[in-house]
């Protein structure tokens, strides 16, 4: 756990580089506490009930939000979840290169569809919740060229479920990206600031 206390008490719920570094950027003390949930069991549920790709997404956040909350009872837990979508197939992120260089495959020469959710607990009560969702089109890429990113990038690709990081090598993917940037890095940002400017977190 991070030993950069803040006096908020602001909990991130997660292990993501990526989403720990978008909050220190923007000025917000916080911990992480990762929540270990079966996210397989959540999203079996969740499809089982019909609910939509931003649903699921939604249900992800909030269960990882409040696993943490209870350990973290003063806290504003804040749980994150990211999901792809492209033509009705929901992807994850790849045990393996194999995996990853399936999913590119896929994925290649296609618009898919990112949707990053992110839920506030305090104590038993979601507070906030919000919902935003980017659209990329990957170029057609020539297999050279997809096996020399996956070379390059190893296992970085791995920690992300489309397998790229559009801050890096990751953007030579796409032809097209159409989004908020922090939502295509895991997290709705902005808005969370300004849930965070109205508890006076942030200032105004």
């Amino acid at each position: 756990m991070s030993a950069d206390v803040g006096p908020a008490h602001v909990v991130l719920a997660s292990s993501s580089e990526a989403r720990q570094a978008m909050l220190r950027r923007a000025g917000v003390s916080f911990v992480y506490d990762p929540a270990a949930i079966d996210e397989d069991a959540v999203r079996l549920q969740a499809e089982a009930a019909g609910m939509s790709v931003a649903a699921t997404a939604l249900a992800l956040a909030e269960a990882k939000a409040r696993t943490v909350a209870a350990r973290q009872a003063d806290a504003l837990v804040l749980g994150a979840d990211q999901m792809l979508s492209c033509r009705g197939r929901i992807f994850t992120k790849p045990d393996d290169l194999d995996a990853a260089e399936a999913t590119l495959r896929a994925l290649r020469g296609r618009t898919h569809r990112l949707i990053s959710a992110a839920v506030i607990v305090r104590g038993k009560a979601m507070v906030w919740s919000r919902v935003e969702t980017a659209r990329l089109t990957m170029r057609s890429f020539s297999d050279a060229f997809l096996h020399q990113y996956l070379a390059e990038t190893a296992a970085g690709a791995l920690s992300s479920v489309g397998v790229y990081r559009v801050e890096g090598a990751g953007i030579q993917l796409f032809s097209d990206i159409d989004g908020d940037h922090s939502t295509i890095l895991g997290l709705p940002l902005l808005p969370l600031l300004a849930f965070f400017r109205s508890e006076g977190i942030l200032p105004q």
